[in-house]
């Protein structure tokens, strides 16, 4: 098996409760809910995806033949200067069409906090030590548990209210990146309705894509 990488680089976290921490995003190829192919957004799942992950042409992607070697590529991308514990956020498209627990295995012997940002379709593997789950449309939840729950907002088909009974220690609305949409209505529309949802349900905190903000990857 080979695990098929878009990209492997080294940011802050722009998004959610870990927003503003160091880490390296390893981002995986492919996704279940969407192929990715921009003739086929409008009727796919999440139209609103804003990530590119087909291929594996990003900046230090490739395949890799072992959880080892992409283990050795992803703690290389952390500077070597930078003190402190090493966190590696897992994110796609979907990882959990390839992580597992080899690979989960690989990144903790190099010493890295091992992070993963699903859609919860898939289950995530034992030994993962931040779980973020972002739910899409009707897709159903096998992973309903977990440390954070980040819903872009809104979706029609997949309403806050449907998710706030379940085991996750932190929710988070994220307001919709329309400019991903053909037919769409305006950002400061989709920071309001969240802004508004999360005044009304002190359960819910607002997540920005701080990276986007401030214009960094």
């Amino acid at each position: 098996m080979y695990y098929s990488v878009k990209e492997i680089f080294y940011t802050l976290q722009g998004e959610g409760h870990q927003s503003g921490r160091p880490a390296v995003f390893c981002r995986f190829s492919g996704c279940n809910l969407w192929t990715g192919s921009h003739r086929s957004r409008i009727g796919s799942m999440c139209n609103f995806c804003d990530t590119d992950f087909v291929g594996v042409d990003g900046v230090k992607g490739g395949r890799f033949a072992t959880a080892e070697a992409l283990a050795q590529a992803v703690i290389n991308a952390w500077p070597r200067h930078v003190l402190g514990l090493p966190l590696v956020v897992c994110t796609g498209g979907e990882p959990m069409l390839q992580v597992d627990e080899s690979l989960v295995h690989a990144l903790h012997c190099q010493g890295l906090e091992v992070a993963i940002e699903t859609n919860g379709t898939l289950p995530v593997v034992p030994g993962v030590d931040w779980i973020c789950v972002s739910p899409k449309g009707i897709a159903p939840l096998q992973q309903t548990s977990g440390d954070e729950l980040k819903l872009v907002y809104p979706q029609a088909q997949a309403l806050p209210e449907q998710f706030s009974t379940l085991d996750f220690k932190h929710f988070y609305l994220q307001p919709m990146d329309v400019s991903f949409i053909a037919s769409k209505v305006g950002a400061e529309d989709t920071v309001r309705q969240a802004v508004d949802y999360c005044l009304e349900h002190p359960q819910w905190r607002l997540s920005l894509q701080t990276h986007k903000i401030i214009g960094i990857a």
